[in-house]
């Protein structure tokens, strides 16, 4: 079911996957999509689909950052507080209730940030962190003249046509399969359909310059040290990463290095690359399912 809100003047967009038998006494699902070219709340259907086949109980609320999907796409930078902020608004006028919160990828520092901002009106009650990117990179703050430099040369002329290659289906096809899937044969029609329709929209490459921009590279590593609430670290079995690091790390090491911060942690790896909502469906929904189990 879509449904829209205002948040500061902006028209924000969000699905809405009830219990078929409207049982309302379960902990909803906050999903939060990644940022990429042609990326949305979409990245999520085939999770919530499954999910809701299955019987599970959890309603699922699957919102659109600002700048992406169907929510108003403003011509500006994008940092993780802005949608944090935007995020706090959803749970507190929207919700209105605790939820566990279901961030894929590098929208971690996203995450954090929205936890950061509930510590006094206990909204969440539990993390589960798809894929999250190296320890590393969320530990390690960019440049802010390196991360303004990029931004400013992604919102010239040459970004936007930069932007018109990148939505092709070719460049979509090939970056996936290099960088996104573990197996090839996975990068189906409609995923490439998904994300090809979702990069029509011009006006949606401010949301992706500014994840490219670098701006969610922070120095996070004091605000993970401080979520208290129990967190799920989900790591594909071939995760690989696309931003360049100091060292290459296998899946443990990745799970390992971010259960040394998180003081209620636990990891689990399934198979699949950087995409596991989308390429490893069915083992995704067993790995929450579980953990929801053990924390509910």
């Amino acid at each position: 079911m879509k449904e829209f809100y205002t948040w500061k003047k902006y028209r924000c967009a969000y699905e809405f996957y009830p219990h078929k038998e409207g049982d309302c006494s379960t902990i909803p699902l906050l999903l939060l999509h990644p940022i990429g070219v042609g990326l949305s709340k979409n990245f999520w259907h085939r999770f919530c689909c499954l999910w809701q086949e299955q019987s599970l109980l959890n309603p699922i609320y699957s919102p659109d950052l600002l700048g992406c999907g169907e929510s108003d796409m403003p011509s500006v930078a994008y940092y993780p507080m802005d949608w944090a902020e935007q995020l706090q608004y959803f749970l507190e006028k929207v919700v209105q209730r605790p939820v566990i919160l279901v961030v894929q990828g590098a929208l971690f520092p996203v995450a954090v940030s929205l936890v950061k901002l509930q510590q006094e009106s206990s909204l969440i009650n539990g993390l589960i962190l798809s894929g999250p990117p190296q320890l590393e990179l969320m530990t390690k703050a960019d440049s802010p003249i390196n991360q303004k430099l990029r931004w400013n040369l992604f919102y010239s002329p040459i970004g936007k046509v930069f932007y018109r290659y990148a939505r092709s289906r070719k460049f979509l096809d090939s970056f996936s399969k290099k960088q996104l899937f573990a197996h090839e044969e996975r990068v189906d029609e409609e995923w490439l359909d998904t994300l090809e329709k979702g990069a029509k929209n011009p006006k949606s490459q401010y949301a992706v310059f500014s994840f490219l921009a670098g701006f969610w590279r922070q120095d996070f590593s004091q605000d993970i040290a401080q979520i208290n609430q129990p967190t799920l670290v989900l790591v594909g079995k071939q995760a690989s990463t696309i931003s360049k690091t100091e060292q290459i790390e296998g899946p443990e090491q990745r799970i390992n290095s971010y259960l040394k911060l998180l003081p209620q942690g636990e990891g689990c790896q399934i198979s699949g690359r950087n995409v596991l909502p989308y390429e490893s469906t069915e083992e995704f929904i067993k790995a929450v399912s579980n953990f929801l189990q053990k924390i509910s």
